[in-house]
């Protein structure tokens, strides 16, 4: 097995009023010359999860980092006039925090980022600011939200 020190997280960047369905997410990874979709798992507006390759083999969602994470990916991330924000569905922030829950269980020291977060540190201060960001991917602050699942494992020493 592979080891995992990180779990991506990623929107797709499609408008939160319209449907972006798996079969499309795969259509659009294979015209960009992958095999199958580059994430792990993607979820739905509804709060589905699918899993869209194992966690065994690399995912093809953050080049640099693909041979050590596992990518998760939410429909969405655009309001309905394109603009980037925070549309995850209560159902998608439920899925998204099981599905942390579970692959921090497996991969108790992995860290949870989101995309953005691994633009480069253009100005070496050691914190990726926004104006850094190579994409705002997943519009929402990764690390402040998924730190309490961290926490939350930790202390039930799960």
């Amino acid at each position: 097995m592979r080891k995992i020190n990180l779990i991506v997280i990623h929107c797709s960047a499609t408008r939160a009023d319209r449907d972006y369905p798996p079969s499309q997410l795969e259509r659009d990874h294979r015209l960009r010359g992958f095999t199958t979709t580059g994430y792990h798992f993607y979820i739905r507006k509804n709060g589905e999860i699918l899993t869209c390759r194992p966690p065994e083999k690399p995912g093809a969602h953050a080049k640099g980092y693909n041979a050590h994470s596992i990518g998760i990916c939410y429909e969405g991330g655009l309001t309905p006039q394109g603009k980037p924000a925070d549309t995850r569905m209560p159902e998608q922030k439920r899925a998204l925090r099981i599905t942390v829950r579970a692959l921090l269980i497996d991969y108790p020291e992995a860290r949870v980022v989101g995309h953005r977060d691994l633009s480069p540190d253009s100005n070496g201060n050691g914190v990726v600011e926004p104006h850094e960001w190579m994409k705002e991917c997943p519009c929402f602050e990764v690390g402040a939200e998924m730190n309490e699942y961290t926490n939350y494992l930790k202390f039930k020493n799960l």
